[in-house]
C-alpha cells in the first residue's frame, strides 16, 4: 500500500504516522523527544524514529514509504529544508531534509513549521474544510497562527507569517522572551493562564485546566484570571481579523479543551470589539493532537504531486482535500508508546 511517513516533533514528545494517499492514518506511534539529552541526540532520535517507521511500512504494507514530511517548532526554512532555530530543542541550522532523506534511502522530504503544518490539516481535513480564508490559532505553551488561503498556508516572505503570539496587546504587560512587553502569548497562552492561576490560587502546581474547572464551579478568583486572559486573546484576535479578514477562526491547543468555558466568553469579547470588521465564525479545532501528523503527511503528498509531470496521472497522490470522505481518524490506531 502506497504511503508516506509523517513526523510531528514537539518539545517533549514526537507523534508520527504512516499516512495513506486518502489521508488515512495507517499506523501511529509516539516517542519522547528527549531534549534533556541535547540537540544532537534529539536529531538522532528523529532520524531513528523515521527509519523505524520506514521498516514498519516495508514489513506491514509491502513497500517503503514514497516520501516523508516532518513538522518542527521554531524558525523553519521550508524551501531549503533547514530547521533554523528552536529554543525549546536547542538546535540551530539543522539540515533536516537532507539528514532524513539520507536516512530514508533518498526519498523526497518536506519540512514544515509545526503550527502551519497543523493549520494545513485543519484547513483541508478539519474545522476549516471548505473555508477559502481561515486563521488557525492553537493556544498552548505559546501562541502562533496559521493563515489559510485557498487550501494553502501563507508562510510570509521570510517564513514568519502568523506569529500572532507576539502582537502586543498590553504595552505595560509582562516581558516576553522575544524582547517586547505585553505580547499576546504572555497573557493568553495556556502557560500564561497556568502562571496566573497558580499565583491567584496559591497552589504552585495549579495549571490552566485547573483554572477552567474552577471557573465552571464559579470560583470568583478563577473567573477573574480566566476573563483577563480571554480579554487579551480577544484583543489579539481582533487585530488579526482586521488585517486578514478570515471567514473562519479556528482555536485549538490546550485552552480550547475547556470547550464553551472558553468559547462562549471569547465569542462575546470578540463581538464587542469589532466595529466595521466582518465577524468570522469562531470554532474549535477538529483534529486534536493528530493535526501535526496529518499535516506532515499532506506536505509529503503535496511534494510528490508537485514533482510529477503535468501530463502524468496524479490519481495515486491526490491529497485528501480532493476526497469527499474524511479520513477514518476515529478507527483504532496501532500505537507504539505514549510520550
Amino acid at each position: 500500500m502506497r504511503h508516506v511517513i509523517a513526523l510531528d516533533v514537539g518539545g517533549t514528545g514526537m507523534k508520527a504516522a504512516l499516512v495513506g494517499a486518502d489521508g488515512a492514518l495507517l499506523y501511529e506511534a509516539r516517542r519522547a523527544t528527549g531534549r534533556e539529552r541535547g540537540p544532537e541526540a534529539v536529531v538522532e532520535t528523529i532520524l531513528g524514529f523515521a527509519a523505524d517507521l520506514r521498516a514498519h511500512g516495508i514489513e506491514h504494507f509491502g513497500e517503503s514509504a514514497v516520501a516523508a514530511g516532518v513538522a518542527v517548532p521554531g524558525i523553519v526554512d521550508a524551501e531549503r529544508g533547514i530547521a533554523l532555530y528552536a529554543a525549546n530543542l536547542g538546535w540551530r541550522d539543522v539540515p533536516m531534509r537532507d539528514l532524513l532523506g539520507a536516512r530514508l534511502g533518498g526519498v523526497p522530504v518536506a519540512l514544515g513549521h509545526d503550527v502551519r503544518t497543523g493549520g494545513l490539516a485543519e484547513g483541508r481535513l478539519g474545522a476549516g474544510r471548505g473555508a477559502d480564508r481561515f486563521l488557525f490559532v492553537p493556544l498552548g505553551t505559546g501562541i502562533a497562527g496559521a493563515i489559510g488561503i485557498a487550501g494553502a498556508i501563507e508562510a510570509g516572505a521570510h517564513g514568519y507569517a502568523g506569529e500572532i503570539g507576539h502582537v502586543v496587546v498590553r504595552p505595560d504587560g509582562p516581558e516576553c522572551g522575544c524582547g517586547q512587553r505585553g505580547c499576546l502569548e504572555t497573557l493568553a497562552s495556556a502557560s500564561a493562564v497556568s502562571r496566573a492561576w497558580a499565583a491567584a490560587s496559591g497552589d504552585p502546581d495549579a495549571d490552566a485546566a485547573d483554572c477552567a474547572k474552577a471557573v465552571e464551579s464559579g470560583d470568583p478568583a478563577a473567573v477573574r484570571v480566566w476573563l483577563d486572559a480571554v480579554d487579551a486573546l480577544a484583543a489579539g484576535l481582533v487585530t488579526a481579523l482586521t488585517l486578514l479578514d478570515p471567514r473562519t477562526l479556528i482555536i485549538g491547543g490546550g485552552l480550547a479543551e475547556a470547550g464553551e468555558t472558553l468559547f462562549t466568553p471569547l465569542r462575546a469579547a470578540v463581538e464587542e470589539r469589532v466595529t466595521f470588521q466582518k465577524l468570522p465564525e469562531i470554532v474549535p479545532a477538529a483534529l486534536g493532537d493528530t493535526a501535526g501528523c496529518l499535516g506532515a503527511g499532506l506536505l509529503a503528498w503535496d511534494l510528490l504531486a508537485a514533482a510529477q509531470p503535468a501530463t502524468e496521472d496524479r490519481s495515486a497522490t491526490t491529497h485528501p482535500a480532493d476526497d469527499d470522505n474524511d479520513p477514518p481518524a476515529d478507527e483504532p490506531l496501532a500505537t507504539e508508546v505514549s510520550a
